[in-house]
């Protein structure tokens, strides 16, 4: 069985969802930022750079155990061992890729910049706030258009989808008060139907 380093940011729940979405059974341990569990030297055994999350599988490739980090990796490694998320058809799996791992240079740290400004920043700042919410909402506008036409990203569900679920969920209010989106919200609504995703969003354990 997998086990899981969790907390519950979208970071997190991409793992999680993932994890679920995939059927892969897991074991949740929950990390307490709040509390700098990431920095005792339990987990920074596991990942010495004491982010979540974090997967331990026993049974890993060439049946070792095999740590891994970053939520897009993750991913990427439930689909494989699933056999799931990775459409067949070279374009769509390069699509799938192309938008995933603009969501992993750009969204998630335009939305943790965000966070940071508003939050636990020493100084913080409502207007360079602004500032990465029009950039994150430019992003937000392009999936729109990728998805005129498009029950998902590449066509067909996939990696891309899964990874862009939790950042589309945590900066819904944002992109209501902005208005439009009418393609990324009937894709939300469909994302948000599906079982993994309720159970992955919101991991028991």
């Amino acid at each position: 069985m997998i086990d899981l380093y969790f907390a519950p940011t979208a970071n997190g729940q991409r793992a999680s969802l993932a994890l679920e979405e995939c059927g892969l059974a897991y074991r949740l341990h929950r990390v307490d930022l709040t509390k700098g569990q990431q920095r005792t030297a339990e987990y920074l055994a596991i990942n010495p750079a004491g982010q979540i999350p974090a997967i331990v599988d026993p049974d890993g490739p060439d049946g070792k155990p095999f740590v891994l980090t970053q939520s897009c990796a993750i991913i990427l490694y439930a689909a494989e061992r699933a056999g799931r998320f990775l459409p067949a058809a070279r374009a769509r799996r390069m699509v799938a890729m192309q938008w995933m791992l603009q969501l992993a240079s750009d969204v998630a740290g335009t939305s943790g910049t965000i966070f940071r400004l508003e939050n636990t920043a020493p100084e913080k700042s409502a207007a360079n706030a602004d500032y990465f919410k029009q950039r994150l909402l430019t992003f937000f506008g392009d999936c729109d258009r990728q998805l005129e036409g498009r029950e998902f990203l590449a066509g067909e569900i996939s990696v891309a989808d899964l990874a862009l679920y939790p950042n589309y969920a945590a900066r819904k209010p944002l992109i209501d008060a902005a208005g439009g989106f009418a393609n990324l919200h009937r894709w939300g609504t469909a994302m948000a139907a599906r079982p993994g995703v309720q159970k992955g969003m919101s991991p028991a354990g």
